[in-house]
């Protein structure tokens, strides 16, 4: 089997190439409904007879198809989606994004239920992301990333790779927010291209392209005082499973730190605004105990030179650091990360391109 470079360094699967081809599947060999050759079809005036879109092309009232909508009962198999579901909190590990593919898939596997890929204060490429994903697509933990902004350029990367969790960072606006959920998904909630599936996704239950608007967890980090006056509409927003309540930022931002009574009401102000749009509330691990925060920004690679086996290093390390939420993962019933899943052939599954 011949391995594209695209496909390799880019963690799609290996057909990738044909997402470059602009390929579509069930392409029909002839094309009944084509504009004559050489001829005007009016197309942006009159639409096809049997269309659902009749009278003159109009982007603002056209009715989406149904043909990328998930199996009915397909069940979710993102184990984090599955943990919040079910109402449980939620641990991560946070690593560089240029960190070494071995220390990824030890903290992979450590005990956490996903892996911030820190892209917006670390070094790295999405080049070097995809070289520690790939390395152990399917370990415990789940892709995650934080980007260094809302748009398009990183979320669409960060998504392809096989991200999972996405994390934007000093959300200000309504604004910034709707850009943040515009890029992560696909029509019709947001306008993320099609460009390809990644390889470890290629056979979970419904289809990814279909199934990954339901299974992504999406959060928001609230970080300045114009976040905090938009708090509540942002946390509003269809598409946004949660919000961070930035420790360090919130403090930064507004010169107070935490006790001080100011401190305190921005933090409570995040709080207030999750708990109106029933949304989760995030922040640093330290919060663990923290009213009504369910999910965690952990530790950094604390084990600086570990030599040895890798996994039984850092799985040690985090189940100290976790107590009771230690490899406390959520439970699929179907797809890579369920119990017992066996990868379909390398190659199946091609994907199309936008």
């Amino acid at each position: 089997m011949k391995f594209s470079i695209f496909s390799v360094a880019a963690g799609l699967t290996v057909t990738a190439a044909a997402a470059l081809a602009q390929t579509v599947p069930g392409q029909p060999t002839d094309f009944p409904l084509a504009a004559k050759e050489g001829v005007n079809s009016q197309a942006i005036k009159t639409a096809p007879p049997g269309a659902a879109n009749q009278g003159a092309f109009d982007m603002n009232k056209w009715k989406y198809g149904h043909a990328f909508d998930a199996p009915p009962g397909t069940p979710i198999w993102n184990p984090v989606k599955v943990k919040m579901l079910q109402g449980g909190k939620i641990t991560s590990a946070s690593i560089a994004g240029n960190s070494d593919p071995a220390i990824y898939c030890a903290m992979a596997n450590a005990g956490y239920d996903f892996i911030w890929t820190e892209m917006q204060h670390a070094p790295g490429t999405w080049d070097s992301v995809s070289k520690m994903w790939n390395s152990c697509p399917h370990a415990k933990a789940v892709p995650g990333a934080r980007i260094p902004n809302a748009n398009e350029f990183d979320e669409q990367h960060a998504m392809d790779m096989g991200a999972l969790w996405l994390e934007v960072p000093t959300v200000r606006t309504v604004a910034e927010a709707q850009e943040a959920v515009k890029w992560a998904y696909y029509p019709p909630m947001g306008g993320r291209s099609l460009g390809g599936q990644p390889a470890a996704l290629t056979d979970v239950p419904g289809g990814y392209r279909n199934t990954i608007n339901d299974n992504l967890v999406l959060t928001v980090m609230i970080e300045t005082l114009d976040g905090l006056r938009d708090a509540d509409k942002i946390a509003a927003i269809p598409g946004i499973s949660a919000l961070f309540a930035a420790s360090s930022d919130l403090g930064n931002f507004a010169g107070y730190k935490q006790g001080d009574p100011d401190y305190e009401r921005e933090i409570n102000i995040v709080h207030d605004a999750a708990l109106a749009s029933h949304k989760y509330l995030c922040g640093p691990y330290g919060w663990v105990n923290r009213p009504d925060f369910k999910c965690y920004q952990g530790p950094g690679n604390i084990i600086a030179g570990a030599s040895g086996d890798l996994y039984a290093i850092y799985a040690d390390a985090a189940k100290k650091a976790l107590g009771p939420l230690w490899n406390t993962q959520g439970k699929p019933t179907a797809g890579p990360y369920a119990a017992g899943y066996v990868p379909k052939p390398a190659g199946r599954g091609a994907p199309t391109g936008g």
